[in-house]
């Protein structure tokens, strides 16, 4: 197979990009008018500006050259097929079939897997429904006010993520808290914060074992019966996993115990019985509409050409920056306090999938693959990483996400402060400010003619630098289960450009690995495990501390 690096649409890229870099964004503007409408696209309710970015028409055209000649909308039919395109596990991808509205059988296997997600669907709505209206007791006959979910990873960044941004949907009825780390400190937090009776504990572990999650589990199992004494506690805890044999093993009734499928990836659960909590936050119906709106994006992934296609064209940006500018990071920068915890939840998605550096062939790649993602909501960030987006030596390509309609109606001049920040944060990336500027506007301010001539260096703004503007009409469940689908599509079509695979971690396996070792020479229990003088050394430090 041709490396990618030696496909001519790559190679026409290489040249483009040299033709593209000294040209300014600025002066497109100021030329064209319609710059807007052509490099902007809406899918649903989603509407995103991708105008202010180093391209023009024939950038497009080479990336959809290039992704023609990888066969991407092949790759994109496998997946949505159930093909074992996560190769390295020998499983599929398949969690766009937990949102697939249609009613389509889907075969994996010989097994009828569409039947077995309407089955855990409709146990997960019969047990909100459950919670909901107050059947659902606790130990001493009291109903379920406070849900705690114990996960880490995807288990824990998609319900809490989801959770939040949809808080406006909530019942009120309930109270949900989050337990991921095995931090002590954190634990007690929430211990601290709620009722024994009252409360019902989900476990989330594909594998229950996940160290941090079951060492919460067991602390609070202890915990439970201090507090309610000999009472049965089966009513208290759930439990989400793929190995059901565990969850019985550590005393969960079997009718307690919601499936999800070893084809489900822990970055896209949050559509699997993973997604509980946010069911039980928002309601059943609510949840269907989170649902409907992933599809909504699958079936415009699926059948829209890559030009108008709306995760192609954000992958591109991303591949375009990364592979031919040297980008090495990219900023999210959400203005809503609703979607605080989307950077979080995008930091898995994004470089957990494609933080990878052998090709399918597991050949070493010759290439950038996913750069670091950070950021945080958006007014903080403009007190916080800003500075180095405008006047930093790096480029760091931002998407800004804003919601367009706002819930509060007796505060309306918030968020037009809040569209007007992002807006002019946007502007300001793109524009810049020139010496020249600097200098009138340090003249307009008093400053001598000396003074200004100094100063100017330090005030311009290079400008040029990209960014997309994810505009939102409402923040609604469809609309963030269309917003979450679009980044996962997204992601997807950078690891097809890449030749990687999006969907194993084993990076993230060694330290766990090691971890029973290390526990093991901190407790002193086996002294015979060797490791590096470092490690040695602080474990005997730490256990000095401990001992005072």
């Amino acid at each position: 197979m041709t490396k990618i690096t030696e496909l001519t649409p790559w190679i026409s890229l290489v040249a483009h990009q040299k033709e593209i870099a000294s040209h300014s964004m600025r002066d497109w503007f100021n030329r064209d008018s319609k710059r807007f409408e052509r490099f902007s696209l809406r899918v649903g309710d989603i509407l995103v500006d991708y105008s202010r970015n180093r391209i023009d028409e024939n950038t497009i055209n080479l990336f959809i050259e290039l992704g023609l000649a990888l066969d991407l909308e092949a790759k994109i039919k496998s997946l949505f097929a159930g093909d074992a395109i996560n190769f390295t596990e020998k499983q599929p991808a398949l969690h766009p079939a937990l949102r697939d509205l249609s009613n389509k059988s889907l075969t994996l296997n010989g097994q009828n897997i569409s039947t077995e997600i309407a089955t855990v669907k409709n146990n997960i709505a019969f047990f909100v429904d459950k919670i909901l209206s107050g059947e659902w007791k606790g130990s001493t006959g009291k109903a379920i006010q406070t849900i705690v979910n114990l996960g880490i990873g995807g288990s824990y960044l998609g319900p809490l993520m989801t959770t939040e941004a949809l808080a406006d949907f909530s019942h009120g009825n309930l109270h949900s808290y989050f337990l991921s780390g095995v931090d002590d400190a954190y634990l007690h937090d929430v211990l601290n914060q709620i009722d024994p009776e009252t409360t019902l504990f989900i476990i989330s572990s594909k594998s229950f074992s996940t160290i941090e999650t079951l060492t919460n589990a067991k602390s609070i199992r202890h915990w439970l019966k201090t507090k309610l004494g000999d009472r049965d506690l089966k009513q208290h805890f759930i439990a989400i996993t793929a190995n059901s044999k565990k969850a019985i093993e550590f005393g969960i009734e079997s009718s307690h115990i919601f499936p999800i499928w070893n084809w489900v990836g822990g970055r896209y659960s949050i559509w699997s019985a993973i997604g509980l909590p946010l069911a039980l936050m928002i309601g059943n119906e609510n949840f269907k509409e989170f649902l409907a709106g992933a599809d909504e994006m699958d079936q415009h992934f699926r059948s829209a050409p890559l030009g108008k296609n709306l995760p192609f064209i954000l992958a591109l940006l991303d591949i375009w920056y990364i592979n031919f500018f040297g980008a090495t990071a990219k900023a999210i920068a959400p203005y809503g306090y609703r979607l605080r915890h989307f950077v979080s939840y995008l930091q898995q998605a994004e470089m957990e999938s494609n933080g990878k550096s052998v090709t399918l062939k597991g050949e070493h790649v010759q290439y950038t693959t996913s750069t670091v993602i950070f950021g945080q909501e958006g007014c903080d960030g403009q007190h916080a990483y800003h500075q180095l987006l405008h006047q930093g030596t790096q480029m760091i390509p931002v998407d800004f996400i804003i919601i367009g309609k706002n819930h509060y109606h007796e505060t309306a001049n918030h968020h037009d402060i809040l569209m007007a920040s992002c807006l002019s944060q946007a502007q300001a990336l793109m524009r810049g400010k020139t010496i020249k500027e600097a200098k009138e506007e340090l003249l307009a301010s008093h400053h001598t003619d000396e003074e200004a001539e100094a100063l100017a260096p330090h005030h311009m703004i290079p400008g040029n630098k990209p960014s997309n503007i994810l505009l939102i009409d409402e923040l609604t469940p469809k609309n963030l289960g269309a917003l979450i689908a679009l980044y996962e599509h997204k992601i997807f079509v950078e690891s097809v450009i890449w030749n990687i695979n999006a969907f194993d971690q084993f990076g993230v396996e060694l330290g766990k690995q090691l971890l029973p070792k290390i526990l093991n020479l901190l407790q002193n229990e086996d002294q015979s495990i060797s490791t590096d003088c470092a490690t040695t050394a602080l474990i005997a430090y730490y256990q000095k501390l401990k001992s005072r």
